[in-house]
């Protein structure tokens, strides 16, 4: 994976991120917000963990919602909300961690019970 590539596709829009993870080797990637880290996974079986920056203060909330999850994904989508407000509030919504399967094209929000939802990327079905 191409670690430089990778760094690039920070604060990137969610579409153009994904094309930037791609080029780099990603396959999928797994967004800790417990842990508040981030691993991503390589075509190869390689795999790479950094940091999330995370407002300290947040915490994951104890139920699952998959209401405040897809009014999350709404207003990000929307671009009525950043990144940061968008993690914030899919950790209101109760999501303790999301993994990103690049070639399925689907995102599945995790509760810290095992709740979930699967969302299909945007524009596919």
């Amino acid at each position: 994976m191409d670690e430089k590539l990778i760094k690039s596709a920070d604060g990137l829009s969610f579409p153009d991120a994904v094309a930037q993870l791609t080029k780099a080797g990603v396959v999928r990637y797994t967004i800790d917000l417990v842990r508040s880290e981030r691993t991503l996974y390589g075509s190869d079986d390689e795999t790479l963990q950094d940091d999330i920056s995370l407002n300290p203060m947040l915490e994951v909330a104890p139920r699952f919602s998959d209401v405040g999850v897809k009014a999350a994904l709404k207003a990000v989508q929307a671009g009525k909300t950043s990144y940061p407000q968008f993690l914030q509030a899919i950790m209101e919504a109760g999501v303790a961690c999301y993994s990103v399967y690049i070639n399925a094209r689907k995102v599945i929000y995790t509760g810290r019970d095992g709740d979930e939802l699967v969302e299909p990327f945007p524009g596919s079905k």
